[in-house]
């Protein structure tokens, strides 16, 4: 099964999070399919922060693809700034 993901990078203190499509089955930072944006946490007043593919995410979810609760959320949160 396919899932959409948050990917950990960064270093210690400072995280920075790549969304991704993966196998389930693959370790969470491990091997992915496609990146499809970013999530940085730590993103200075006025920076972008969140970055996602809107296309990219539809295609993955049409195709059968589940977004993890946290990915769910950002999306949401990004819908709502853009509107």
């Amino acid at each position: 099964m396919v899932v959409i993901r948050l990917a950990r990078g960064g270093s210690k203190k400072r995280p920075f999070f790549s969304v991704v499509a993966a196998d389930s089955r693959n370790r969470r930072d491990g091997r992915f399919i496609e990146r499809i944006g970013f999530y940085n946490p730590m993103a200075p007043a006025g920076a972008e922060s969140l970055r996602i593919a809107m296309d990219r995410l539809t295609y993955w979810t049409g195709v059968g693809a589940q977004m993890s609760e946290t990915v769910d959320r950002l999306v949401k949160q990004q819908s709502q700034k853009a509107a």
